[in-house]
């Protein structure tokens, strides 16, 4: 994990496990099975266009995310996947290491990831998933939660 953002997540009072792998993890099902968890328990962020505004999802490994959901929860007419150039653009991230926070995106956050104890998501690289209480980091980066699960 980048020093930034691991500094961003101590600064929000988030304890983590960081795991550095030697493979990619830029699929689901890849991080799954690097760290030893079920696809639900990965947190995938996803960057989306709400009515020309980034946003991110950050959504259960588990299902697709809705798009009809996800605009209905941001109150917007139009959402559309960011492609690779806006997402970095967004975040200053690439995607498959988008994190959860260390960019000043609004988030929604999957209600389905708060049914498990801690949960994976990108550490700022395809390389790096850290570990989190689901509660304590949707509370702590201030997503609104949201079903947004297809």
């Amino acid at each position: 994990m980048r020093d930034a953002l691991a500094e961003c997540a101590r600064d929000l009072g988030l304890e983590f496990e960081v795991r550095r792998l030697d493979d990619s993890t830029r699929t689901v099902r890849d991080a799954a099975v690097a760290v030893g968890a079920d696809e639900s328990e990965i947190a995938k962020s996803i960057v989306f266009v709400a009515d020309g505004d980034p946003v991110v999802c950050v959504a259960s490994g588990r299902h697709r995310i809705d798009t009809d959901k996800l605009a209905e929860a941001l109150d917007v007419a139009e959402v559309r996947q960011a492609d690779a150039r806006e997402v970095r653009a967004a975040t200053g991230f690439a995607i498959g290491g988008v994190p959860p926070f260390g960019h000043e995106l609004p988030v929604i956050f999957d209600e389905e990831l708060l049914h498990h104890d801690r949960v994976w998501a990108a550490g700022g690289d395809p390389y790096t998933l850290f570990a989190v209480d689901p509660r304590k980091l949707s509370e702590r980066i201030h997503a609104q939660v949201a079903a947004v699960g297809a």
